[in-house]
Order: structure tokens, then sequence, then C-alpha cells
């Protein structure tokens, strides 16, 4: 079963999840919930997150707060995580590049991956997002065509920023370089786009990719030139924004985020914010707001999560098992 099919399973996980609901402890949460992110704060991911973070805030009637502990690959947030208090009040929301990485393999965040669920407990998935890739209007181009056209002219010339190395932005960065067979360099930011833009305005580093939220207002704006995302379709409310596929048949890539709880948090409270999780997804003020932003809304339960996880894992760790070996022979 592909991972996207798996989305349709999410329905099904909901009307699952009300036994045992029930029996949760009737007064949570009765005092501020945290919610970690791996991600920096204005990134894509952030922002999606601080959109779940109001709608659990009107549902709880408590505050809900992101933390932010970006850098290692997503290490920092996962200690942080891993050691917070399991009782209910703390829940991780690790970006998808968390979970991908090969254990011990040099340059490719070595201290990780997440593995479910030995290292946390699944709550569900939190949404799925295409990467919307933009270049420097300095590069000249305008359609991933003309971009292909001009790397073969430049090989190892034009260079691409993305948020660290083995991060989903440069897994799809390397899988856009094999598919369309040129070579780009690489340039990481823990920042993330937003601390990539005034090079990409100003020509220093001529590609840039992030989620809808990190590139759109640059686009928008017309600081940079949308190229095209790396969903497999054409979004609804971005019709005119091509997809890499219409020019690389069948490039796929997207980014995700996945609510966790620290080993030994109470099943009833996992189970109660599992379904909590699924009552605001189904918000249609929430699914039109990821709608804005390029995302769709996750509908996955616990064990939907697992099997998601582990075919993403299987779909990227090729790739990041030869950047890991490209490290080696330096």
């Amino acid at each position: 079963m592909t991972t996207w099919k798996l989305m349709g399973l999410g329905l099904a996980a909901a009307l699952g999840l009300g036994a045992g609901v029930a029996q949760a402890q009737g007064n949570f949460p009765n005092k501020p919930v945290k919610l970690i992110s791996d991600s920096a704060a204005g990134s894509s991911n952030d922002v999606t997150i601080r959109v779940l973070a109001e709608h659990f805030g009107q549902l709880w009637g408590q505050q809900v707060q992101v933390l932010n502990h970006p850098g290692a690959g997503g290490g920092i947030s996962a200690r942080v995580a891993s050691q917070a208090e399991p009782d209910g009040y703390t829940f991780y929301v690790p970006a998808s590049s968390t979970f991908l990485a090969i254990k011990g393999a040099p340059g490719v965040s070595p201290n990780l991956p997440i593995e479910l669920p030995k290292d946390f407990v699944p709550v569900g998935l939190l949404m799925t997002q295409p990467m919307f890739i933009g270049v420097s209007k300095t590069l000249n181009v305008k359609t991933v065509p003309e971009l292909i056209e001009l790397a073969k002219k430049r090989p190892g010339d034009i260079s691409f920023a993305a948020t660290g190395r083995g991060r989903v932005t440069h897994l799809t960065m390397e899988l856009f370089q094999q598919m369309a067979g040129v070579k780009l360099t690489f340039v990481p930011y823990t920042g993330g786009p937003a601390a990539a833009m005034n090079d990409v305005t100003s020509g220093r580093v001529g590609i840039v990719l992030d989620g809808f939220p990190g590139v759109g207002g640059a686009i928008e704006g017309g600081l940079i030139h949308g190229l095209a995302h790396s969903g497999d379709k054409r979004l609804t409310g971005f019709e005119s924004m091509p997809t890499v596929a219409e020019t690389l048949p069948g490039f796929r890539s997207g980014g995700w985020n996945a609510v966790l709880a620290p080993l030994g948090t109470p099943q009833e409270i996992v189970r109660k914010v599992s379904a909590d999780l699924m009552t605001v997804q189904k918000r249609p003020a929430m699914q039109e707001r990821y709608r804005q932003l390029g995302s769709f809304v996750g509908l996955l339960g616990p064990e939907e999560l697992i099997e998601f996880a582990r075919a993403e894992q299987a779909m990227w760790r090729p790739i990041l098992q030869k950047l890991a070996d490209e490290v080696e022979q330096k």
C-alpha cells in the first residue's frame, strides 16, 4: 500500500478511536499543553503546527504553546521531547526528515531516526505538504524545463538552499538532480528558507524550496519566481503552479508532520488526544487554512501513522544511503 493511499484510511481510523476515549481523564487538559517542534520559527512546519495549536486551544479551553528546537537534523528536538515528563502535557510534532535518516550514517543525522513505537508513542499524522520550488530572478528561468536546460549548461554552478543535510527539502533536490540528470550545489540553512531568502533574492543562491508557508510570500511578492511544486497533481487554489512531474514523470516528494507523545504517556490521554486531533482536522476552518498553506490534514491514527512512516523510510533511504556513501568517500 502506498503512503498516499493510506490517507484514505483516516476516516475509518477515526471511527475506531471512539472506544476508550470516553474513559480518558475527564479533566484533561487542565493546564497549558506544549508542542515541541524541530523546525525554526516562521518555517513552513512551524506555521502548520501553530494552526494545530490554535485549534487544540479552542477545543480544550487551554493555552497550547509551540516550542521551537531546530538544529542537528532534528536531533535537538528529539532529545528535548524524549526527556519531557510523560504526563500528557507535552507532545512532539517532528517533521518527516526526523524519521528518515539512517542511524550511524555519516552526514545524514547519525543520532536519528525516530522509530515508532520504539522511541515515541504515535498519536496521529498532522499534515502532508508538497515542496514549492522557487528560483532567483537572476537565473532568468521561469519553468522547470528552462531550469534543467540551464543547469546542464552550468553543472555544479547553480546552488540550492535547503533546511539541513538529509532533510526532506535536501532529499527533494537530490531526487530532482537524479531524475533531471543535472548537478547542483547544496547550501544548508538551519533557519530554513527564511534564513536563505536574502541570498536567493540577491542571486548568491539560485534555488530555494519549502512548503508554501516558507516561500509563498516571496513568490507572491515577486521576489523570486515560483516554478513548480513537488506534489503529484495541481493543487486547488494553486492551479497555475505546475508540478515537477509534468516535466519529470513520476517525480513526487512532500513533507509531513506527526504528533507523538513521550514514552510512558498514559494511554487514555494518548487515545483522547488522537481522537481530538481528528476532530480538529475535520473542521472546515482548519482544512481551509491548510489548503491556503498548500497542505492537507493527515487523518491517520496511530497504527496508520506507523505504516505511513515506514513506507516513507523505504522510499527515501536509498537516496540517504547514497549521500552517506558520498561522505565516506571524501
